[in-house]
C-alpha cells in the first residue's frame, strides 16, 4: 500500500503560480511511476502529467505543456507539480497518484485532492 497526501492547492490570480506536493508514505516510493490529474466540476477526471521511477522522463498533456513542471525527489518521497501562467480553465482539484506503469493511466493509489482555484 501507498498513501498519497497533496498539499499547496489554494486561491491565485490567472497568471500566478503554485507549487503542489505530494507525500507518499508506505512502500518504496522509488519503485513506483507517478502522476497528476484534475478533476473540474461537472467535469470526469483527466490525465495532467506524469514521472518515471527515476525521474528522467516525464509526460505532460498538451494544455499544460510549457506551463507546468512535474518533478520528484526521491529521498524525500515527495512529488511536486510547479504550476505557472495559470489560467481559469485550470481550476479543478488536483490529485496525485501511484503506479507501476510510466504514462497517463493505471495507477493503483490516489491522494484524497487539493483545490486549485484560478480567478480571472
Amino acid at each position: 500500500q501507498v498513501q498519497l497526501v497533496e498539499s499547496g492547492g489554494g486561491l491565485v490570480q490567472a497568471g500566478g503560480s503554485l507549487r503542489l506536493s505530494c507525500a507518499a508514505s508506505g512502500r518504496t516510493f522509488s519503485g513506483y511511476a507517478m502522476g497528476w490529474f484534475r478533476q473540474a466540476p461537472g467535469k470526469e477526471r483527466e490525465f495532467v502529467a506524469a514521472i518515471s521511477w527515476s525521474g528522467y522522463s516525464t509526460y505532460y498533456v498538451d494544455a499544460v505543456k510549457g506551463r507546468f513542471t512535474i518533478s520528484r525527489d526521491n529521498t524525500k518521497n515527495t512529488m511536486y507539480l510547479q504550476l505557472s501562467s495559470l489560467k481559469p480553465e485550470d481550476t479543478a482539484v488536483y490529485y496525485c497518484a501511484a503506479g507501476r506503469t510510466f504514462g497517463d493511466r493505471d495507477y493503483d493509489y490516489w491522494g484524497q485532492g487539493t483545490q486549485v482555484t484560478v480567478s480571472s
